[in-house]
């Protein structure tokens, strides 16, 4: 199996710097309690990773948890991270923020943040995420970050709870001063497979893409879904149909990336070291705690990591529709669903008529 290292260099990194976090919300991919977890790096360890990683690639390093700000290091981790030339990023869900540690962000070259609004309201919200006074917290939070002028993403898991207030919640995003909205189609792990009934099926799946798709072409912030790869499919379709050729200097970013990136151009790391092509697959391409913190090797030599740049791997329909270069389907809910994380993805309803590539 031959792979071109420069073609496969990592472009985002989810880093999972600890798994502590005050919320308990009903999705979360890592059943994350407000209490400390060992075998997490500590601070020395996150260098040399660091290190490592800009040794060969210069990825967004996405700082996530649980609640990265837990960590009391995290901003000597980011600004490590910012002084050898890798864009940090963090996710938080806003409720340990104040002016002076939105402050000590800025200052370690934290150059966005990502809040998470799971509904238009504090009853939506907060029922959500469990914890009465979260939605207030996002609010705050987002006051801090404008204020302060630290760019900010809003995030929304979408399930049957909340997608028919995605209109409310992308206007809300736009009010609160975000630069761009990024909707979370469910994947059901960790806590989330206790809301596997509130998975929207694949029909309305489908809706909810093409309305991202319409909304997205005259809005005055970025909207991108995650954890949804045939939106590219249907990106293409809808500008097929509009009679527009899809290219970098008319589309952009659309144009260049993929759906689902794992193993690809995306990778994520566990507070324990353990190395996925995401965070809702837990099958462990390596583990960099075992390996001397070389993530490099992991990348360019894992397995699971070859599996997914190998065309001729995907099953099922996937494996012969013409949009497999520009979607990949999701490997997690593949998984999740079949047992099989190369099976064809089992909530697109494109039925691919030939073989080829798009």
């Amino acid at each position: 199996m031959s792979v071109s290292r420069k073609k496969h260099i990592p472009r985002l990194i989810a880093w999972e710097v600890t798994r502590q976090c005050p919320l308990r919300c009903r999705h979360c991919r890592a059943s994350a309690a407000n209490i400390p977890y060992e075998g997490e790096l500590s601070t020395d360890e996150c260098f040399r990773l660091l290190d490592n990683i800009a040794s060969f690639s210069k990825p967004i390093m996405i700082l996530t948890g649980g609640e990265p700000m837990a960590r009391e290091d995290i901003y000597e981790i980011a600004e490590y991270g910012t002084s050898l030339g890798l864009r940090m990023v963090l996710a938080t869900c806003g409720v340990l923020m104040n002016k002076e540690n939105t402050r000590k962000m800025i200052d370690s070259g934290i150059q966005r943040i990502s809040l998470s609004l799971d509904g238009m309201d504090d009853k939506t919200h907060d029922d959500f995420r469990q914890e009465k006074g979260a939605f207030a917290a996002v609010m705050n939070a987002a006051k801090l970050a404008r204020e302060a002028g630290l760019d900010f993403q809003v995030n929304t898991t979408v399930t049957k709870l909340n997608y028919l207030q995605l209109e409310n919640i992308l206007d809300l995003a736009i009010d609160i001063g975000a630069v761009s909205y990024h909707p979370f189609l469910l994947v059901p792990t960790g806590r989330g497979k206790e809301m596997a009934e509130y998975e929207i099926d694949p029909a309305e799946y489908e809706k909810v893409l093409t309305w991202v798709y319409k909304k997205s072409l005259d809005l005055p912030i970025q909207m991108k879904p995650t954890c949804a790869p045939h939106y590219y499919r249907i990106f293409r379709q809808e500008e097929e149909k509009a009679g527009r050729k899809v290219s970098v200097e008319t589309h952009g970013l659309n144009a260049m990336t993929k759906g689902c990136m794992g193993g690809q151009g995306f990778s994520f790391i566990s507070h324990t070291g353990k190395v996925q092509i995401c965070g809702f697959l837990e099958e462990a391409a390596g583990n960099i705690k075992k390996n001397g913190l070389d993530f490099q090797n992991v990348w360019e030599n894992s397995e699971l990591f070859l599996e997914m740049r190998n065309p001729k791997a995907y099953e099922g329909k996937c494996g012969y529709c013409r949009y497999l270069g520009v979607c990949g389907g999701c490997r997690a809910r593949a998984y999740a669903e079949t047992g099989n994380y190369m099976a064809e993805e089992p909530y697109c309803i494109y039925i691919p008529e030939n073989k080829g590539s798009a």
